[in-house]
């Protein structure tokens, strides 16, 4: 059975076990709000390589610092979905001046997502052709899905606690729809290849979708769809959803990345990328250019 819990905003809210944490702000999702130790999507895929268990570990213990990159996504967030950090426009032409970097700064801290006004208008008009889009706008329509609500689960085989924070579950069709908006500086497909396998995002789909399903929001005929939208104008948008394939071998990682941080977790071990001497040979176009130039 569900349990719907409203997380008061002013005091600390309490954990009672799996469910949905409605109101639950993003930075205490964020900050381990289950007693103990949680594992998100983006935990898992930082566990696996190109990454390894001692980077996951030293983000938990010492948290991410704010990447101005990442600013202007969370505001299209916040426009696009309805949820999501406060915006705090600052009345600069850019970052230059002391002042508006003060200004920056004192919003991060307050969890607000600072914005120059120009980006602001930039971000309005993403949010306005995701409305008007035949495919994204729809997905989105206000009143049929349900932005940013937090879902903490155990997994059945390991007893390890899950937790997820889908952009938005649309309901009331022949199927439950988990969305994933996401900005891009390149929403063309090839790039969207490279990008899923780069980023990990297969691992995404299943991951929420197994979230969905524990707590009964869900069954086997749910979707996952990612809605990619570039950040310079014409500000073009690509809906993509994952072939089978793709997402099987996405469950595949995310069992692995669970196994990896139990194990961790047990012997208190975060290994790096190896625990041992590594033995490396050239690239391949290089030993092969190498090799007829000087062998």
């Amino acid at each position: 059975m569900t349990t719907t819990i409203e997380a008061p905003t002013s005091t600390l809210p309490v954990f009672t076990g799996p469910g949905v944490y409605a109101d639950l702000p993003a930075e205490v999702y964020h900050g381990q709000f289950v007693p103990g130790d949680s594992l998100s999507s983006t935990g898992a895929r930082k566990l696996l390589a190109p990454s390894c268990p001692a980077l996951f570990k030293y983000d938990q213990d010492h948290g991410q610092a704010h990447k101005k990159e990442f600013d202007l996504g969370h505001a299209a967030h916040k426009l696009v979905l309805g949820e999501g950090a406060h915006i705090e426009v600052i009345d600069a032409p850019d970052w230059k001046s002391k002042a508006a970097r003060e200004e920056r700064d004192a919003a991060h801290a307050e969890d607000l997502v600072p914005l120059l006004a120009k980006d602001y208008t930039k971000v309005e008009v993403m949010a306005d052709a995701i409305r008007r889009h035949p495919l994204a706008g729809p997905l989105f329509t206000p009143g049929t899905g349900v932005a940013e609500q937090s879902l903490f689960w155990q997994d059945q085989r390991t007893g390890i606690w899950r937790r997820a924070r889908p952009d938005w579950v649309k309901n009331g069709g022949p199927r439950t729809i988990c969305v994933d908006y996401k900005t891009t500086a390149d929403a063309s497909l090839d790039a969207l290849e490279r990008a899923i396998y780069t980023y990990g995002y297969n691992m995404q789909g299943p991951w929420y979708l197994d979230g969905l399903r524990a707590l009964g929001l869900a069954d086997e005929n749910a979707q996952f769809i990612f809605v990619f939208q570039e950040k310079t104008a014409p500000y073009l948008i690509t809906v993509v959803g994952l072939d089978p394939t793709a997402l099987q071998i996405g469950a595949a990682k995310n069992c692995r990345a669970i196994d990896t941080y139990r194990e961790c977790i047990e012997t208190g071990h975060w290994p790096a990328y190896l625990d041992d001497i590594a033995y490396l040979s050239l690239p391949i176009w290089a030993e092969k250019n190498d090799t007829e130039e000087y062998l």
